[in-house]
């Protein structure tokens, strides 16, 4: 079960963050989002379909985020958890911690901003499209 969002790239994409990488449906992004990787997002956690969320809450689920743009892709792995939400109106965090709020979409990622491979964040740093495929295994 798949949930697709396109956003795209600003220039103040540095993707530096070490616990996190996020989407946000914000128009803007400052130096200080150094988790963003795309801005504009199409979707919004609290649109995504209510199978794939129930899907997302078991904590036997893998969820795969697999990060496309300029030619250049990411998969990361992380898992479900019990809690989570997909209540956000306005973005979504992958975590490699175990922490949830209503913006997290997964736990225990096995990559963060800081270790994304940098030709990806090269070209989001120019603003070029990104495309996020979230699949979960349950």
């Amino acid at each position: 079960m798949d949930e697709t969002i396109r956003a795209v790239g600003h220039e103040n994409v540095t993707a530096a963050h070490e616990s996190t990488f996020e989407l946000t449906s914000d128009d803007y992004l400052t130096p200080a989002g150094d988790c963003i990787l795309g801005i504009e997002a199409d979707r919004v956690p609290a649109e995504f379909d209510d199978a794939f969320v129930a899907a997302c809450q078991s904590e036997d689920a893998t969820i795969t985020a697999t990060l496309e743009a300029d030619g250049h892709a990411v998969t990361v792995a992380g898992r479900g958890h019990r809690d989570l939400s997909f209540e956000n109106e306005r973005s979504m965090v992958a975590r490699t911690s175990e922490y949830v709020d209503d913006r997290t979409i997964m736990v225990d990622a096995e990559a963060a901003a800081a270790d994304l491979d940098r030709d990806l964040i090269e070209a989001l740093a120019d603003g070029v499209e990104l495309t996020l495929t979230l699949s979960v295994d349950a």
